[in-house]
């Protein structure tokens, strides 16, 4: 798992590592409520990179803008999706 913490003073302790995160070009979607049924949000994130010719180019990132920790009742939550992409092939215009 990575976890996204903006830090100026990034530990490292056993196996947990800082990285830096470039700029890139990311599929974006928000995924409204529960988590129970993220993956139909996730497949759906997944048939627009697909049916865009578009390709994955990097490990996942979810933002949780509104979540368990601001709130209990699971309607209120919304996690951003974001799949980092790159055009995988010339689209004719």
């Amino acid at each position: 798992m990575t976890v996204y913490v903006p830090t100026s003073d990034a530990p490292s302790l056993n196996r947990i590592r800082p990285m830096t995160l470039h700029p890139t070009e990311l599929a974006v979607t928000v995924h409204h409520g529960s988590h129970d049924d993220i993956d139909v949000t996730y497949g759906a994130l997944g048939v627009y990179v697909e049916t865009n010719g578009l390709a994955i180019a990097g490990p996942v990132r979810e933002v949780y803008v509104v979540g368990p920790r601001d709130t209990e009742d699971p309607t209120l939550w919304r996690t951003e999706i974001g799949w980092p992409v790159f055009a995988a092939s010339t689209r004719m215009q």
